[in-house]
């Protein structure tokens, strides 16, 4: 059954636009969740993404059990490593970092993953995960050793996106990273869109509701705000 990504599907094929809050167990503190997640529940968010570049191991898991405390949103996976995997969220984002070209992080940590997840009832969602230029070095770079695809070369931007379809990606992510200086600019999310038939997913950068609604005007499906909030829980007022 793939109810999450069904309904990802079933909500663009209705024009409705998603939005997902991506919590980092690294940084959220769980006596701080009520709050937070009340917040949450009162905005426009669709989906909750939890994740980040380096978790401790079982971090992932209490948060995802507290979380599934206090919301009926959808949880999906947003993994940087496979010590992320918990079978108490309802999906995981399968990702492949094909604007890289460490194997680890196109198949590698991915064959590893495998024995986790047969343990599991995780819906997982194939995902080509492009790191696109934003203006500093992100976590994500220093991870994986990979180098972002540069912002003005929008024609392998485009041609990228459009290999991971071809591979078989149910979705395809443009990601700024986290902290990004600039979000992904309009031009690249509209020429990305133009190119493919797969659900598109754009995050990083993102911290306003102006910028939010020119990634979705550009064509973006699901845009994902994480470090915003972390900042600023009042950016969810503007988002009721």
């Amino acid at each position: 059954m793939k109810a999450v990504y069904n309904s990802i599907l079933n909500s663009i094929s209705k024009g409705e636009k998603l939005l997902a809050v991506l919590i980092d167990p690294d940084k959220m503190k769980i006596k701080c969740l009520p709050s937070f997640m009340q917040k949450l529940n009162q905005s426009m968010a669709t989906h909750v993404f939890v994740g980040g570049s380096t978790v401790e191991d079982e971090a992932t898991e209490t948060l995802v059990i507290e979380i599934k405390k206090q919301t009926s949103l959808p949880i999906i996976l947003f993994p940087g490593d496979v010590t992320q995997i918990t079978n108490h969220a309802d999906a995981l984002l399968f990702l492949s970092l094909i604007s890289g070209e460490n194997p680890q992080y196109l198949i590698g940590k991915h064959i590893k993953a495998v024995s986790r997840l047969r343990k599991t009832q995780l819906e997982v969602i194939p995902t080509g995960y492009l790191l696109i230029e934003n203006g500093k070095e992100t976590a994500v770079q220093r991870v994986t050793e990979t180098s972002p695809l540069k912002k003005d070369n929008i024609h392998k931007i485009v041609d990228t996106a459009k290999a991971g379809e071809l591979l078989g990606m149910k979705l395809i992510y443009l990601e700024a990273g986290s902290g990004a200086l600039h979000p992904i600019s309009k031009t690249i999310i509209s020429k990305v869109k133009q190119e493919i038939n797969i659900p598109l997913i754009v995050g990083g950068g993102i911290r306003s509701k102006h910028q939010l609604d020119d990634a979705f005007i550009a064509g973006a499906d699901l845009v994902v705000i994480g470090t915003a909030f972390e900042n600023d829980e009042s950016f969810f007022n503007e988002l009721k």
